[in-house]
């Protein structure tokens, strides 16, 4: 049972100039949103402990009068909404406008569409802020721009705009949390670009809930997503996440927004990763990478350099493939430890990608390769902290397994990618001659990829292109 305490139930009250009809208080979870009629320490559909959220719920007769107030308000206007056929509207492409930052536009799919909102999330200190203020700081030089903090103060911005030594000649700044009071001075200063750090903190006065409730988040962004269609204006939200992970909140506000972007880093590393999980104008699981420094965040023009090994030497057990995220190849060393297992059953580790994936593998290099682990520790890594999500990996883990195994390096400047069929064979992958070229152009010269994959006369430049069909051509190949 839990130790919680059941908050103080608010009085309901009655509403203005009704007697009978009665607001309801409902508690709602922010896991699932389930809707529960009294609160209680565990949500009943989820199982998540504490995670209910008072909110009220207005009376169906207030609705029905408000509903027919905005049907009123339409009856005779020359711009009532009617309906269109879509083959008789007139298609335009979206007008983008540069962030100033690259490795940003790269992700938002080219640049920040008008009207769009961004919903941008990471651990705290990760920075998030950071990046929102170079980006508004150089935007601000021809866009009018207006950040909206609830955490700091307006003089902890100007002093982090000053150590970083950003232009902050066009930025105006604003310390609220009451979404009404935020878009009365939008609507007087009519911004291009609203920064809001974060989406948490802002409340409305339509609600009694405490600010960061699920109702008052997905109410508070929901305001904020119809000021932006209606007017044009771009907005970026600042997200908390959870000890999960995910964005803080009510589900529904990655629904609502136009763009989900998460912020990574390793602890301990200087490299952050910048990547869209949702984008309605532009690839999704595109990727940015940054470096933290003394003056913020500086893009980082050849993310490849950073995922390889600083040594130059060919270490047993290690092995480059070339992935994708969204519209970028990017080379990454894969690390396989293979040791003798004093346990039962022996452990199979995967740090970086999907552990019965690696199960399944293994079990296909025993079948139709020869080789056996099954008495062995498997441990694979992914360098640089990236989560490889696709079947191209599936070659260079196995070739990394192997050279473990035998602990013999594979050949220098070596790269390889490919999928493993249950069967044995070498399936082939998306984009496999921009993966070759991306290769060459860091200077490898060997590379092992399926047939299907493998251009005309076997090579990319000054690089060889081993062609393989089976996997046991391709263990072959790599001794």
């Amino acid at each position: 049972m839990s130790n919680l305490s059941k908050p103080a139930a608010k009085p309901a009250g009655k509403l203005a100039g009704k007697t009978s009809a009665k607001a309801r208080t409902a508690y709602v979870c922010a896991e699932c949103g389930a809707d529960h009629n009294k609160w209680q320490g565990q949500c009943g559909e989820c199982g998540a402990w504490n995670s209910l959220s008072e909110f009220v719920v207005e009376p169906a007769s207030a609705g029905k009068g408000v509903a027919a107030s905005r049907r009123g308000s339409w009856a005779g206007r020359a711009d009532a909404p009617a309906v269109t056929a879509l083959k008789d509207l007139s298609h335009t492409e979206e007008s983008r406008v540069t962030t100033g930052i690259g490795e940003l536009d790269r992700v938002l799919g080219g640049g920040l569409v008008h009207g769009a909102v961004v919903l941008v999330g990471g651990d705290p200190g990760i920075g998030k802020s950071t990046l929102l203020l170079q980006a508004i700081s150089k935007m601000a030089q021809t866009l009018p721009a207006l950040y909206v903090t609830g955490e700091e103060s307006l003089s902890q911005i100007a002093g982090r705009g000053a150590r970083l030594g950003l232009p902050l000649d066009g930025v105006h700044a604003l310390a609220e949390t009451g979404i009404e009071r935020i878009l009365e001075h939008a609507a007087t200063m009519r911004p291009s670009l609203i920064v809001a750090d974060s989406v948490q903190t802002l409340w409305t006065e339509e609600l009694s809930a405490a600010p960061g409730s699920v109702s008052q988040v997905r109410e508070s962004a929901a305001r904020l997503v119809r000021y932006a269609k209606e007017t044009g204006t771009s907005v970026f939200l600042v997200g908390h996440v959870t000890k999960e992970g995910g964005i803080a909140g009510p589900r529904v506000l990655e629904h609502m927004v136009d763009a989900v972007l998460y912020f990574e880093g390793e602890s301990g590393s200087r490299f952050r990763v910048l990547r869209a999980f949702k984008n309605r104008f532009g690839a999704v699981n595109e990727l940015g990478v940054f470096a933290m420094g003394d003056k913020g965040l500086r893009e980082v023009p050849n993310p490849s350099a950073i995922f390889l090994s600083g040594s130059r030497t060919p270490q047993p057990g290690s092995c480059v493939m070339v992935t994708r995220e969204g519209t970028r190849p990017l080379l990454v060393e894969v690390q396989a430890l293979v040791d003798a297992s004093p346990l039962s059953n022996p452990r199979r580790v995967a740090v970086g990608m999907e552990g019965n994936r690696l199960a399944m593998l293994l079990a296909v290099l025993h079948r139709h390769g020869g080789v056996a682990v099954g008495d062995q520790d498997v441990f694979v890594n992914v360098v640089g902290g990236i989560r490889v999500q696709e079947t191209a990996a599936d070659l260079p883990v196995l070739l990394a397994v192997l050279s473990s195994l035998r602990d013999k390096p594979l050949a220098e400047q070596t790269i390889a990618f490919g999928e493993v069929g249950l069967s044995g064979e070498i399936r082939p992958v998306p984009n496999g001659e921009d993966r070759l070229k991306e290769a060459a152009t860091h200077g490898f010269k060997r590379a092992i990829v399926p047939k299907a994959n493998a251009p005309k006369g076997g090579r990319i430049g000054e690089m060889q292109v081993i062609a393989v069909e089976r996997l046991a051509e391709a263990l072959s190949a790599a001794e």
